[in-house]
């Protein structure tokens, strides 16, 4: 018998991409004339090539929940509830952690199974704060105070400064994208850029170039800076070995008397409509996010697993010093991004003005007009409506 090849595409950190090869490995143990190859992008990759080009050439995608609008338009990956029992998505539901599950079905629809679980939290040196005997900042203006002592990271690429927005948009009182004229309120909108340009004038310039994993990076590697408000979580730095330095993770700082609330991330694995051994593909996916697979092979080879068996496990905690525990709160506040066809458009494009005026200052009212611009052509081309 001639050996069926699944072939996977996911993103090119220890934390994408090492979980899925250490278990494709048990899955073709299991499955002996099955082998599941995976080749991994850069997540700047991810977000300049159209996902639904890539069906056509992967079985099986590693994607993220704002995709599912334009995977429900293409009919371009399976919807999974027609092909997985009712009680075994009933089950990933309840064990859901925050939104992730749910964030993937979309158009009474499950596009994907949610493999990864993430949301911006705080991280920091805790050595150094020991070392110089400073408490952690508990509120935003203890943030702004480290930040003013140069103590203080945070990814400021366009993409995340973005997600800081929504998250100050609703620090503010208003959550994003409730009318189709603008994503938010100007007085709101206004309040939030005020709250950032204040915050982010404090930061090193180099953050601009900096997407959270280059954050982590340089705070295990150097001792530089000891506190990042939000930055999406990566709990392999929470372990030992991983990097110079350990990186403990917290809840994120409360402002105006709430914590603040950040916008959810992770990653879901779906499977390609084209695929020609669905039942294969589905039976990786359907193995690879249930309890037993995610509380144990999946973390333990630094995955951040999708399932709460795996946030609860005592076992999982030792091993990124209790990262999973600490951050949970966050996680179950997440905000879930717009996930219409077309939101894509304007996630891509809606940062650039946004760090152009924390980098450079200009007119805040012109920001939200431009942003307000990139959210109605989204809304009324529906792009990406066809492949390419």
């Amino acid at each position: 018998m001639s050996k069926i090849i699944l072939n996977g595409i996911t993103w090119g950190h220890s934390r994408g991409i090492t979980p899925l090869l250490a278990y494709s490995q048990r899955f073709s143990e299991l499955h002996p004339n099955v082998e599941v190859v995976w080749k991994k992008r850069t997540l700047q990759e991810f977000a300049d090539y159209p996902i639904e080009l890539l069906t056509k050439h992967y079985d099986l995608l590693i994607i993220d929940h704002p995709w599912v609008g334009c995977a429900a338009a293409l009919r371009c990956v399976l919807p999974l509830d027609e092909h997985l029992p009712i009680a075994y998505l009933d089950e990933q539901a309840t064990n859901s952690v925050g939104a992730s599950h749910q964030s993937y079905f979309y158009q009474n629809h499950q596009w994907a199974l949610a493999i990864d679980a993430a949301t911006p939290v705080a991280s920091h040196r805790k050595d150094l704060f020991q070392k110089h005997g400073v408490n952690l900042p508990q509120t935003w203006d203890d943030v702004l105070a480290l930040a003013k002592e140069g103590k203080v990271a945070a990814p400021a690429i366009p993409i995340d400064l973005l997600m800081n927005f929504y998250t100050f948009c609703i620090a503010q009182g208003a959550e994003p994208f409730q009318s189709e004229e603008e994503v938010v309120d100007a007085t709101t909108g206004l309040k939030a850029l005020d709250t950032m340009r204040e915050f982010y004038s404090l930061l090193d310039k180099s953050m601009f170039g900096r997407n959270p994993i280059a954050v982590a990076e340089v705070m295990s590697k150097e001792d530089d800076y000891w506190y990042c408000p939000f930055a999406y979580g990566y709990s392999n730095y929470a372990r030992k070995g991983y990097a110079k330095h350990l990186l403990h993770y917290t809840d994120v700082v409360s402002f105006n008397g709430e914590k603040l609330c950040t916008t959810i991330g992770g990653t879901g694995i779906a499977v390609s409509s084209f695929s020609e051994h669905t039942d294969l593909a589905v039976a990786f996916a359907k193995e690879i996010v249930s309890p037993e697979i995610q509380s144990t092979f999946y973390v333990e080879h630094g995955g951040q697993p999708g399932h709460l068996s795996a946030w609860k496990d005592e076992a999982a905690n030792r091993l990124c010093h209790d990262y999973f525990e600490s951050t949970f709160p966050a996680l179950q506040r997440g905000y879930v991004r717009p996930r219409y066809n077309g939101y894509l458009h304007f996630q891509d494009n809606a940062g650039e003005p946004l760090q152009q005026f924390l980098l450079h200052g200009g007119n805040p009212e012109k920001v939200l007009r431009d942003m307000n611009a990139l959210y109605c052509r989204s809304l009324s081309h529906h792009l990406h409506k066809t492949f390419a």
